[in-house]
């Protein structure tokens, strides 16, 4: 079983699922994050007894070489739109996506397949989007 299979498997049992994961270096520190989503939202209180869970388990797998730190958290009201799940659990809202020719999108996420995804935009005018064209993605929260 892959690092990632056991994570899943340790929050189903939590009644979270994992969102993604990511590994970054702020200034000599390594920081192994683990973003969680639950139908119910996720709280601080989750989130610490997550940690807590995870946390002897990577002592015993670790994630990175070397020394890190773990953080769990929510991936936020604008979070990023990596895979296919991603799109498909966000329809409905509204998303932000840069396209690999730096045009920018912005529009409701009205439908998802497998390569496309349709926007509508705020004039009213629908956007089909391939996949393959797409930089980056994210939900995008209305201020």
């Amino acid at each position: 079983m892959s690092l990632k299979e056991t994570i899943e498997n340790i929050l189903q049992d939590c009644n979270v699922e994992l969102y993604d994961t990511e590994t970054v270096t702020e200034g000599e520190r390594k920081i192994f994050r683990i973003f969680i989503t639950s139908k119910e939202g996720i709280t601080l209180d989750k989130c610490a007894e997550v940690t807590h869970i995870l946390s002897p388990i990577l002592d015993l797998e670790p994630p990175v070489h070397g020394e890190y730190t773990l953080e769990v958290s929510s991936p936020g009201i604008e979070r990023p739109l990596k895979s296919l799940k991603h799109f498909q659990a966000s329809i409905g809202e509204l998303v932000k996506v840069k396209l690999i020719n730096t045009d920018k999108v912005i529009g409701k996420l009205e439908e998802v397949s497998d390569n496309q995804i349709v926007l509508l935009e705020e004039d009213g005018e629908k956007t089909t989007i391939s996949l393959d064209d797409i930089d980056k993605a994210r939900t995008y929260f209305k201020w």
